[in-house]
């Protein structure tokens, strides 16, 4: 019985080779069927680190022509090249951008897509691999003899120790995936040494005659909680230098230094960091030990082009029920736009910068606005539209830097670069409308005056007030509207090949006949009257005018 020999037993899985195949680096080929520490010991499983793990899963994937970064958009040409040089060379990383350039979603989709899952100690926080435990005390522990220790160089926790003395070979083994060992940490002047690296427990020590040796008077800290994983610190640069040593400490050496006792526990765990620019450039922000530590520093940016910012909001957007939502093109491209405009407007603090999450969140509420105002109340889809579009000023996130940063100086900023966000998609979509039309449809508001749009307003074709019925009283603008719908088209579909090269599909529908769809177009077309050189139509009262 293997029970009577644990001392053969483990020296025989220490000392063999392998006995499995790979299907990445390091998993076992049946790896879900290893599910108690007998089995993984008699695979004679040999874990692979971090750094052999993130480097060969990426060439598995770049030789399969497999993008390592899944969510990751528009950033192929620069920094996707940047990440798989530092992967490559096994280094520790300094991201350093702006809000909302997807820095930590870089770091989380590294643990995602390129750690391989690892045998744990079931109900370990600190990804407890037993086979990490060498070999002489892994023998103690299941012959539940005394662990004599001559330095204070710990494994494994003390939870496992007892899991491992109560079960023996029958303890349980689980499978931790590469995002379930990805720990985040926002830096904060509160964070203390502690937090990072743990500490001697004082107060064990003295209560329970706990020795310093002894690991059950450790208390660990958010390292080792990122054991075998990636551990990403945000807004490295507010961590005081004091707290700044303690983790150079660890990056060099794999050693915690708690008080006056050292505290050995090598991590194995990738380093990413984040920076905003004006902090990484700050002499002494970060201390020059650990800035030349982090190997490799890669600066991110915000979306090149109106595409890649479409597509982030199509991809990040947290909608309840998208089954239920018509999203027109035009109106995705108009939000994009505002936050593009926003990032280069000469009021607009660029050190600050214009978050991705703009966008985002406008999107979100403007979906809202229009389930608000008129699908709820009508058992309708909801298809938001330009009149829907000043609902965003709750979602303007950004910052003042050459007038006053008052909330009111920083609403008319904004109805200003909404303005010009909407004259430059509307261009989009009427550039090739011939002139004898835009000069037939002024010839016939000078007989039918106005045209009413109105949120409320349903654009259902048998109601006498509708977008639909007052249409019919416009021909020029039925025919303008048929090629302004052949121009959504061909964008809409350009627009969902991109998705698909990334793998995403659009989740809302956009039937051109529905009349909820024919409203939203409606308001696109008058509002790019409203910008020809000389313009067809003027606003009055929220209203499209004939104008002189």
């Amino acid at each position: 019985m293997i029970s009577e020999n644990f001392k053969d037993f483990v020296h025989k899985s220490y000392s063999s080779k392998a006995n499995y195949l790979e299907t990445i680096p390091g998993l076992p080929e049946n790896y879900a069927d290893i599910k108690t520490l007998e089995k993984l010991l008699s695979i004679n499983y040999k874990h692979v680190s971090v750094n052999d793990q993130l480097r060969g899963n990426l060439i598995m994937k770049l030789k399969k022509q497999e993008f390592p970064y899944s969510g990751i958009i528009g950033y192929d040409d620069d920094i996707v090249p940047s990440l798989n040089r530092a992967i490559l060379s096994s280094h520790d990383i300094l991201l350093i951008g702006q809000i909302g350039q997807a820095k930590t979603k870089i770091a989380e989709t590294i643990a995602k897509n390129l750690l391989s899952p690892i045998p744990v100690v079931e109900g370990t926080i600190t990804n407890d691999i037993p086979t990490s435990i060498p070999e002489k005390q892994l023998v103690s522990l299941l012959t539940d003899k005394e662990i004599i220790r001559s330095k204070p160089e710990f494994f494994v926790s003390t939870e496992t120790e007892d899991k491992i003395r109560n079960n023996r070979l029958d303890t349980k083994i689980v499978w931790l995936d590469g995002y379930s060992r990805f720990r985040y940490l926002l830096a904060t002047p509160d964070i203390s040494v502690k937090d990072l690296v743990g500490q001697i427990d004082a107060i064990k020590i003295a209560k329970r005659g706990v020795e310093i040796y002894n690991m059950e008077s450790y208390s660990p800290g958010q390292l080792l909680l990122a054991r075998h994983g990636v551990f990403c610190i945000d807004e490295l640069p507010v961590l005081d230098p004091r707290k700044q040593v303690a983790l150079l400490s660890v990056l060099q050496e794999g050693i915690y230094t708690t008080g006056s006792y050292p505290v050995i526990f090598k991590p194995d765990t990738r380093i990413i960091s984040t920076a905003n620019p004006i902090d990484y450039t700050h002499s002494g922000k970060i201390i020059e030990p650990l800035y030349d530590r982090l190997k490799s520093h890669v600066i991110t940016r915000y979306p090149k082009n109106v595409y890649d910012e479409m597509m982030i909001m199509i991809q990040e957007a947290n909608i309840s029920t998208p089954e239920n939502v018509q999203l027109p093109i035009f109106v995705l491209r108009a939000i994009a736009e505002i936050t593009r405009i926003a990032r280069d407007h000469p009021e607009v603090n660029h050190e600050k910068g214009v978050s991705v999450r703009m966008s985002i969140h406008s999107l979100e509420l403007l979906i809202s606005e229009a389930e608000r105002v008129r699908s709820i109340i009508n058992d309708i889809k909801a298809v938001p539209r330009f009149s829907d579009i000043y609902c965003i000023h709750q979602t303007a996130k950004f910052e003042l830097s050459e007038i006053d940063d008052s909330y009111e100086n920083r609403m008319n900023i904004l109805d200003s670069i909404i303005s010009d966000a909407i004259k430059k998609t509307c261009a989009v979509y009427i550039i090739d409308v011939p002139l004898d039309k835009l000069i037939n449809l002024k010839n016939e508001f000078k007989i039918n005056k106005t045209f009413f749009v109105s949120q409320d307003m349903t654009g259902t074709k048998n109601n006498s007030k509708s977008y639909q019925s007052q249409i019919n009283k416009f021909n020029s603008l039925k025919e303008i509207m048929d090629i302004v719908i052949n121009n959504i088209i061909k964008d809409q579909n350009h627009f969902e090949e991109r998705l698909k090269e990334i793998g995403l599909d659009n989740v809302y529908s956009n039937e051109m006949d529905d009349p909820e769809v024919l409203a939203s177009v409606t308001e696109l077309v008058l509002e790019g009257l409203r910008f020809t050189d000389p313009p067809i139509l003027g606003r009055k009262d929220g209203n499209y005018v004939y104008t002189q």
